[in-house]
């Protein structure tokens, strides 16, 4: 389990993750080595799966984002499967995840424009295996997106 030292390297770390472990662990009052040592351990444990960047794709001329609810025909016993091994071919799909109830699965999707979208949806998502209806939402405004932790 994560003692206090751990918290508050990842609570820093969550915070500003260009810190070097030197930095960081200037900033929580250990030494480099002791934070090195804490964050390979996590590390090693699966608690931290990796350091990555945050881009804004809205700046990358993105400006569409969707969010599919779809069930499946689950009278095939590899719907689940087809459906979601297809789906990652799918570029512009930043997301899947499966649910239970109602909805099976949610994409979402990114495109630069409705255009682009309608093209996407068409062509791409149309096409996916097993879907027995799709529910489309599209984002108006992202109010919160927070990724790390309260620790």
């Amino acid at each position: 389990m994560l003692d206090d030292l751990d918290r508050r390297l990842l609570r820093r770390w969550q915070a500003d993750a260009s810190l070097s472990p030197a930095e960081l662990a200037e900033a929580v009052g250990v030494s480099a080595g002791k934070a090195a040592r804490r964050l390979a351990r996590m590390q090693d444990a699966g608690v931290i799966e990796g350091v990555s960047a945050v881009i804004d794709w809205a700046a990358l001329g993105y400006a569409v984002e969707v969010s599919l609810r779809i069930t499946l025909d689950k009278t095939q016993s590899r719907a689940f499967d087809e459906f979601i091994e297809a789906a990652r071919e799918v570029a512009e799909v930043t997301e899947i995840q499966t649910f239970l109830g109602r909805v099976d699965v949610r994409l979402t999707i990114i495109a630069r424009d409705m255009r682009h979208y309608q093209e996407i949806y068409r062509q791409q998502i149309l096409t996916l295996p097993h879907i027995a209806d799709i529910e489309a939402l599209m984002q108006i405004a992202r109010i919160k997106a927070e990724q790390a932790l309260p620790l």
